[in-house]
């Protein structure tokens, strides 16, 4: 069941979402999402898509690395968080859980996140990725705390 709650500011107040925003999100990725070839399709409070490919992201036997998979969920998760926690404030990734279901070994993944919960402190979400087909290759939830600033020194993205 999914349970959806309010963000801490009407949706889209002071957010990012428009085409020339979510192109800023695509031009500034972060260095992980950058090497794993992650791109932003959709981004709002409520949902995030991005698709990413298998090839660069393989593990030894040849499959999709679990890892990547994980990368590309906590990625879209904590975006959403972000776009939750409203200006001036940062995301941070708490608990992420992966279940992985079917190997990948070519071609693109797209992970789609969905809002569960939206609070002043917490944002959850679910995200669920998929083969080129369509068929589940991973589900996850993921957890973020909603802080006044980035941790240990961190920066906020630059904003253009």
């Amino acid at each position: 069941m999914t349970v959806e709650t309010q963000p801490a500011e009407p949706a889209g107040a002071g957010r990012v979402g428009a085409a020339a925003d979510l192109a800023l999100l695509n031009v500034h990725p972060g260095e992980l999402a950058d090497k794993l070839g992650i791109e932003l399709i959709e981004a709002t409070p409520e949902r995030v898509v991005a698709t990413m490919p298998v090839e660069g992201n393989r593990q030894p036997y040849g499959l999709l690395h679990g890892g990547a998979s994980a990368a590309l969920a906590e990625t879209l998760g904590s975006i959403g968080a972000m776009l939750n926690a409203g200006p001036g404030r940062a995301a941070v990734g708490l608990d992420l859980n992966a279940t992985h279901h079917r190997a990948v070994t070519s071609g693109v993944v797209t992970g789609v996140a969905t809002r569960l919960h939206a609070g002043r402190s917490a944002a959850m979400f679910d995200i669920r990725i998929t083969d080129e087909r369509g068929r589940p290759v991973c589900t996850c939830r993921l957890t973020c705390l909603l802080r006044n600033q980035p941790p240990a020194g961190g920066t906020f993205p630059p904003a253009g």
